[in-house]
Formats: C-alpha cells, sequence, structure tokens
C-alpha cells in the first residue's frame, strides 16, 4: 500500500490589493504519494506556484490543511517551520538563486555548511555533482555555466541535505528544449535513484510523460488528477 506523505485538504490563498480580493488558490484538495514523481500543471496564472509556496511554507495559506506524513505542519512554530523547510524538503527555484560568488561545489555545499565541517560538505556535495553529470564544473562559477548546467546544480543542492520531498517551481522556463529535457530527465532520475518525492510546477505538455500522476489545476481550481477529469461543481 502506497504511503501518503503530503495531504492537502480545501486549500485556499487570498490576496489582498487596494480593497480588493483575488482568490489565487480555490479549495484544492489532493494526496501525493511518498515517492512519486509528480507535475503540477496548468496555464499561466493558474496559482501552481503559489500551491508550492504554500506546501513549503514560504507562504501562508489563508484557509486549509497541509499534513506531512500525517502532521499538519501548518501548526508548527516559526523555528520548527524554519527546520522543516531546511532538513524535509528541497527547492529547486525557476531563476537557480546560485550565489555568484560561489563556484558550484560551494554553491551544492551551501546547506549542509551550518551542520557539517567544511570537508564533509563538500565531499557529498561532489557525489552530487558527479550523479548529475557535473564533476568536472566544480570549480566553475554560476557565470560560467550554462542555464541548464546552473539549474542542475541548484538541484544538486536542494537534493545535498537528503530531504523527503523536492519542490522545483518551473525549473525549465528560462531554458532552451534541449537543456529543459534534461532537467526534466535529471529531476526523473534523482526521484528514481534515491526514492524521493519530487513536485515539479510543469509548464510544458511534451514532458507530462515523464511523470507518474498529473495534477492539473485552472483559475486556482482542481479539474484533472490522475488522468481523470473531475466533474465541474
Amino acid at each position: 500500500m502506497k504511503k501518503i506523505i503530503i495531504s492537502v485538504k480545501n486549500l485556499v490563498k487570498t490576496y489582498v490589493s487596494k480593497g480588493v480580493e483575488t482568490q489565487a488558490v480555490r479549495g484544492i484538495s489532493f494526496d501525493i504519494n511518498e515517492g512519486e514523481f509528480v507535475a503540477l500543471a496548468g496555464p499561466s496564472g493558474s496559482g501552481k506556484s503559489t500551491i508550492l509556496y504554500q506546501l513549503s511554507l514560504l507562504d501562508n495559506p489563508t484557509s486549509g490543511e497541509i499534513k506531512f506524513e500525517g502532521k499538519n505542519i501548518l501548526k508548527l512554530t516559526d523555528k520548527q517551520k524554519t527546520w522543516f523547510r531546511l532538513n524535509e524538503i528541497g527547492y529547486v527555484f525557476q531563476h537557480y538563486e546560485l550565489l555568484p560568488e560561489l563556484n558550484a561545489l560551494e554553491n551544492v555545499a551551501l546547506p549542509m555548511r551550518v551542520m557539517v565541517k567544511k570537508e564533509e560538505s563538500f565531499r557529498k556535495a561532489r557525489k552530487f555533482l558527479k550523479s548529475i553529470g557535473l564533476g568536472e564544473r566544480e570549480n566553475h562559477y554560476p557565470e560560467e555555466l550554462s542555464g541548464g548546467e546552473q539549474q542542475r546544480v541548484s538541484i544538486a543542492r536542494a537534493l545535498i541535505n537528503m530531504p523527503k520531498v523536492i519542490f522545483a517551481d518551473e525549473p525549465t522556463a528560462n531554458l532552451d528544449s534541449v537543456a529543459s529535457k534534461k532537467i526534466i530527465e535529471t529531476l526523473k532520475f534523482l526521484s528514481r535513484k534515491y526514492k524521493k518525492t519530487i513536485l515539479v510546477v510543469n509548464h510544458e505538455k511534451s514532458f507530462e510523460k515523464y511523470f507518474d500522476r498529473i495534477i492539473r489545476i485552472k483559475d486556482g481550481k482542481l479539474v484533472e488528477i490522475d488522468n481523470k477529469k473531475l466533474k465541474k461543481k
């Protein structure tokens, strides 16, 4: 029997600007099983990234429930939320977010530096860079790497603490088709190799064949899951 690692119930996110309310996420519910490679798909502005921000505790929902391994993480203290983000999840950003003054090895090792000695963090960072085909680029700085290489460094950084879940927010948005395909293949490879749950905000129809499941969003609502269209309410 598959183990549910993330359970979302009636998630709502409302933004208020100049007295006007905009509901970005409208009562969405879904589960993600341990070890799944899942896409969160839908048109631009449908609420995909907003959902990811809530799941990763980068933002607080207006209402609803998010359970991680059965525990409602929205009830964690600020200190507990910080620990959760550092240890339980990894995050891959659309714009890579690498530190320009650090080389690839140092960027990947960064999340470990607060917990272990420099030598140990570098040893592990080197291992992950080799696993994604960038072992020979460890001394290169971000400006010396292609966009696709920078994103792979970002993926290795998200994985280095061996989190239970990795969230990737449109990781191919700024890449050409060849580099984009490499990124999706890398994420799937890592999901299988390390048995990691990975949720990817994806906008490319051609990549959907790589995923175990597609959770499709439109106008802040869940419209399709497990390839079964939901009845309109």
